[in-house]
């Protein structure tokens, strides 16, 4: 609680600053002395509410944002999610710009429909062997490579028959709807 207390002398200074004002501009229209709100800025003066209401109201400030935010949980607490033999491990937020998550992929003999959606694809290989199929190209990608890609290009991600392959997979914001459409086929024929 002390270090908190601490930290609203600072605080109080920095606001006033970056209105550009003097001591004795914001003391003026605070109703107290210049020299008070020096000593209360530098700690000198233990800070009261009767010092602070005046002085949050003059600068558009809470009292509470004098004080540091209490630091929220770091912690990724989302489910793990298993859909078609995968085990997808969210790795951020759900509301993160960027969404990252470790994906363990199953054997598989061939590489699933290339599908499409918006944004940009980064995926790394932790362990396995990684089949991307990449506009009708098909990249092996190994344990310790990265690959990146435009998701708007026909693509599809999955191990090889060889055995599982565990990746971290990151998605541009605007990537976020996963895999939501596939190709579409184009008529015989047509150009």
């Amino acid at each position: 609680m002390d270090a908190a207390l601490d930290q609203i002398g600072p605080r109080l200074r920095a606001a006033r600053r970056d209105r550009g004002w003097t001591l004795e501009d914001l003391a003026t229209r605070a109703g107290m002395s210049a020299s008070t709100l020096s000593r209360l800025e530098s700690g000198k003066r233990q800070a009261s509410l009767a010092l602070l209401l005046p002085l949050t109201r003059q600068l558009g400030l809470r009292i509470d944002d004098l004080l540091p935010a209490t630091p929220a949980d770091p912690r990724i607490r989302r489910p793990v999610e298993r859909r078609d033999g995968m085990v997808i491990a969210p790795l951020t937020l759900e509301h993160s710009p960027i969404k990252t998550y470790k994906v363990t992929f199953p054997p598989a003999e061939e590489a699933p429909a290339p599908r499409v959606h918006d944004g940009y694809e980064w995926v790394f290989v932790l362990s396995g062997r990684l089949r991307l199929a990449l506009d009708g190209h098909e990249h092996l990608i190994e344990r310790g490579e990265a690959a990146e890609f435009d998701t708007r290009t026909p693509h599809s991600l999955s191990a090889t028959a060889e055995g599982p392959v565990e990746v971290v997979s990151i998605f541009s914001a605007s990537g976020e709807r996963i895999h939501t459409r596939g190709v579409e086929a184009q008529p015989d024929g047509g150009d």
